[in-house]
């Protein structure tokens, strides 16, 4: 019998995130289809039969993985609302928070594999929308406190923007180039 903070639990917690980690690496780097209980088994240091004690299926170990990885991405911006004052700082908060991301770099592929895979798959897509949904809120509360119109639609249209952007970067420098703030400040006013 396994007991909560035994060193058995403790082994299986860290074998479970070396797991996730392995599918949050390999997803960017072969392409979600790519991924197999092989290769990220292989990865993690585990045989593939570990795999499936610790995931029911290899897809549901790689949508905890990449929806945990997306979710940390897309909360990092949060913090950055409590320290700037009007709509227009938050648009250059969120242009600020993206701009580490190249869109070749592996959080920006993780970010397009997942989106594509979430096509083919019901459970990726409800995470995703999920995520999407609560930032949303919690973004368009923010602007609907400091007056902006339409603020739940201002946010998803902002956080759609930034969305096209990194996907765009993707393709080329011109493609990806930065746009000025100043276009997406208007869209708050």
């Amino acid at each position: 019998m396994t007991v909560a903070g035994s060193p058995a639990a403790a082994r299986g917690k860290l074998v479970r995130q070396r797991l996730l980690e392995a599918a949050v690496a390999l997803v960017p780097e072969l392409g979600w289809s790519a991924v197999s209980t092989r290769i990220l088994a292989e990865r993690a240091g585990v045989t593939p039969s570990v795999v499936h004690y610790h995931f029911p299926s290899l897809q549901a170990l790689m949508i905890e993985g990449v929806l945990g990885a997306m979710r940390e991405v897309a909360v990092a911006f949060e913090p950055a609302l409590e320290s700037v004052e009007t709509p227009a700082d938050a648009v250059d908060a969120l242009l600020a928070s993206v701009g580490e991301y190249s869109g070749t770099d592996p959080m920006s592929l993780l970010f397009a594999e997942a989106y594509l895979a979430a096509t083919r798959d019901d459970t990726l897509r409800q995470g995703i929308r999920e995520l999407l949904a609560g930032l949303r809120t919690r973004f368009g509360g923010w602007l609907a406190e400091r007056g902006v119109a339409d603020a739940d639609d201002t946010a998803a249209a902002l956080l759609a923007a930034v969305d096209g952007l990194l996907l765009h970067r993707a393709l080329g420098p011109e493609s990806g180039r930065i746009v000025s703030p100043a276009v997406l400040r208007r869209l708050v006013g």
